[in-house]
């Protein structure tokens, strides 16, 4: 089990929630399940968002494996240039 948090730009996606438990090995099934959980989400989740596990960033990074008992964060992507 981890523990997800969410950045305060989609917690309202979330019915105001700031962090919940998930069941996820990688990160492509977090994104997956937190989708299916909330589907308000989902949009937000398929044009893709920055996560980090225990304070460390990975963007594209689909089977990047969580460990149990990680603290994850998600946060919209910063499109910069």
């Amino acid at each position: 089990m981890i523990e997800v948090r969410l950045g305060s730009a989609l917690r309202s996606m979330a019915g105001g929630r700031t962090s919940f438990p998930v069941e996820a090995p990688n990160v492509m099934r977090l994104l997956e399940r937190l989708g299916e959980t909330y589907p308000e989400l989902a949009p937000v989740l398929e044009r893709g968002v920055a996560v980090a596990i225990d304070g460390r960033l990975y963007r594209d990074a689909w089977l990047q494996p969580i460990p149990d008992g990680a603290e994850v964060f998600l946060m919209p992507r910063v499109a910069g240039g």
